[in-house]
């Protein structure tokens, strides 16, 4: 008898026989392929032919496996379904060679967070492209997330359970005060802190908002003498003693040598994540991102 030459086992044969198998007529298995019914005919009948066995019954009715074909289906699935691995994996890898990331942020993030992260990123993927927008706030940048116009988002933990996130690290709240208004070394007391006009970025309100319920936890107020909208503006009245900030240090850095930097006297921290829309269909290239972020 001769032996089967697999060379001229071809995957339509297979995909002819499953597709049969599966319908129960040729007629069906031809429309779900987009062939002829007499091309899937030909290809059962040379399948049949080259293996030098019979597959499947023929009848009035449509077509059913013989005892060989019964035990035969299986692993023609399953050649058909590792084709469709390879297939995905190949495609997953071009995803990895072409294409862009689109980031959303605050500043102080785009400044201090993310050249580091893009240069590590590019390093390993450098025909990725990475597009940065830059938020005055983080309610922007879920907004963003949701409205499809970022991939990934670096925003405040917890967030909405419409995201799903990883906290990434964390930032603590300082206050910021005229140049040697306080001794070096020395802690600084809630009483301190209040002789001090207080400066706000109008900008940050959730901040803001944080800082303020943190102050009333200890039976303080947040006196606010100046609205700002810059940080870099803040800093410049701390320096020249119009008064003092509380500000996250990411947002405050650079922190110029003159102003003194203190913790609160309970300390306040906030948590910075980064954020993808949950269920979202994203391009592999995320992912590997997102792998880049988590090493840190």
């Amino acid at each position: 008898m001769n032996e089967v030459n697999d060379s001229k086992l071809k995957i339509s044969q297979l995909r002819a026989f499953v597709a049969i198998a599966n319908h129960g007529n040729f007629s069906s298995a031809a429309l779900e392929l987009g062939l002829s019914q007499s091309t899937v005919s030909h290809a059962i009948a040379t399948l049949e032919e080259e293996l030098g066995i019979v597959l499947l019954f023929r009848g009035r009715y449509g077509a059913i496996l013989t005892p060989i074909g019964e035990q035969m289906i299986q692993e023609a699935r399953q050649v058909l379904h590792l084709l469709e691995v390879i297939r995905e994996k190949a495609n997953q890898e071009k995803g990895l060679q072409t294409g862009q990331v689109r980031v959303a942020c605050v500043r102080s993030i785009a400044t201090h967070v993310l050249p580091k992260v893009i240069a590590r990123f590019r390093e390993k993927l450098p025909t990725i492209s990475v597009v940065m927008t830059e938020c005055d706030r983080y309610a922007e940048v879920e907004q963003a997330l949701r409205e499809g116009q970022a991939d990934v988002g670096f925003t405040l933990l917890p967030s909405s359970t419409e995201f799903e996130t990883w906290e990434l690290f964390r930032d603590e709240f300082v206050a910021l005060l005229p140049p040697g208004s306080i001794a070096p070394g020395v802690s600084l007391s809630w009483e301190q802190l209040a002789k001090y006009p207080m400066i706000v970025n109008l900008r940050s309100p959730q901040h803001n908002k944080t800082v303020s319920a943190h102050f009333l936890q200890f039976g303080q107020t947040l006196k606010i003498d100046y609205e700002l909208r810059e940080d870099s503006t803040i800093l410049s009245m701390v320096k020249q003693g119009l008064g003092a900030t509380v500000m996250a240090r990411l947002a405050a850095e650079p922190i110029l040598e003159e102003i003194e930097v203190r913790s609160l006297p309970v300390p306040l921290e906030r948590v910075i994540g980064v954020a993808i829309l949950a269920d979202a269909l994203l391009p592999r290239a995320v992912f590997a991102f997102l792998d880049i972020l988590k090493v840190g």
